[in-house]
């Protein structure tokens, strides 16, 4: 490490990119550290996969009980506790934080906590303190887009869902995407009224046509009311503290417990500063990247979500990975091929997809 540096790489964000980064460029000898203002493990693991894969299994539960007696089985759903499964999720998710802390120290990776903004394109400040590296990596992530709406306060996003302590009995649901389906058939599942909002007629508008009108039409056999070609255009709470909905349809909802919002995500740049680093953005407002994670500063990458690509969790690791054997490991020409990526959608019933179409 030249002595000019406090470290040779600097990660902004310790969730699968930051982690996966920093974690081989240390095998590698590097000095690294890695900034986050959250919770470690970033979005995936905290309001994200793991979370929703663990709600989604209850909620596929939910389907075997109620099929079991065509298999010979005798059961009966006797209610179910959603206090009780946040909780021990919630202990999961603990547990992999507190394992990713420990992790980090045996690797010698400095854990600083706190909000990071680039001084200059060597150097960030972080709670009033400088540190300088030879490379620094972006992977701060992405945050769920919020409706420009009257009332809009009243909504939460997938990260309110979340939180949430008690199950919402009556639900709406504004998105098309896999959020929005995940988050529709887990809440229908275990046995909440849901209503899905729908910008147009289909749902996963990048998937085939096939793969749209097959879930179109499980979600509607599964009892989710679906408003096609409807966008909500004002949220009241009443006296009683339910929340009304207006609709461009003029049919709107009464006394639903939630709005929860999926309508995209979009990068955690504001706190950055990337002006004083010279680095650039695209018009969607992700950090632009070329196809090794360079940015348009020579010692700067970015990877994950936050660049706008295929936000998935294992394309986040892998291009990490990647550019650290790249930038560390003598492979000069080691990146990800972004093309035929394959994805999951975890709804009811699940859908996957690889290819062009």
């Amino acid at each position: 490490m030249a002595d000019e540096f406090d470290y040779d790489l600097i990660t902004l964000g310790a969730g699968s990119g930051g982690l996966s980064i920093a974690e081989r460029a240390a095998s590698y000898g590097q000095r690294c550290a890695i900034v986050e203002r959250g919770d470690i493990g970033g979005t995936c693991v905290n309001v994200g996969c793991v979370p929703k894969k663990i709600m989604w299994f209850a909620a596929n539960l939910a389907h075997m009980i109620d099929d079991a007696d065509g298999y010979g089985f005798d059961l009966t759903r006797n209610g179910f506790d959603w206090s009780k499964l946040v909780e021990k999720r919630e202990r999961y998710i603990n547990g992999i934080n507190h394992w990713y802390h420990g992790y980090l120290k045996e690797l010698g990776i400095d854990e600083i906590e706190g909000e990071a903004s680039f001084v200059d394109a060597n150097t960030v400040i972080v709670n009033g303190q400088q540190y300088s590296a030879k490379n620094i990596a972006i992977a701060t992530g992405t945050h769920p887009r919020v409706a420009d709406i009257p009332g809009a306060e009243h909504a939460i996003t997938s990260d309110g869902f979340f939180a949430l302590d008690r199950q919402p009995a009556r639900v709406a649901i504004v998105g098309s995407g896999y959020i929005a389906v995940e988050l529709a058939g887990v809440l229908d599942s275990l046995g909440s009224h849901v209503t899905l909002f729908l910008r147009k007629h289909h749902v996963l508008g990048e998937f085939d046509s096939l793969i749209q009108s097959t879930l179109l039409e499980e979600l509607a056999k599964s009892g989710i009311e679906l408003r096609t070609n409807c966008q909500i255009t004002r949220i009241r709470r009443t006296a009683s503290g339910l929340l009304e909905v207006d609709d461009n349809h003029g049919v709107g909802l009464e006394a639903v417990d939630q709005v929860i919002y999926a309508i995209g995500r979009t990068a955690d740049l504001d706190p950055l500063k990337l002006e004083n680093a010279g680095v650039g953005i695209n018009q969607n407002n992700f950090i632009e990247t070329d196809l090794y994670q360079c940015t348009n500063q020579p010692h700067i990458f970015a990877l994950g979500d936050v660049t706008g690509r295929a936000a998935l969790t294992p394309v986040a690791i892998a291009a990490g990975r990647r550019l650290a054997d790249r930038l560390y490991n003598n492979q000069a020409d080691r990146h990800l091929d972004y093309e035929l990526i394959p994805t999951v959608v975890f709804s009811h019933p699940p859908v996957g997809t690889v290819g062009y179409t």
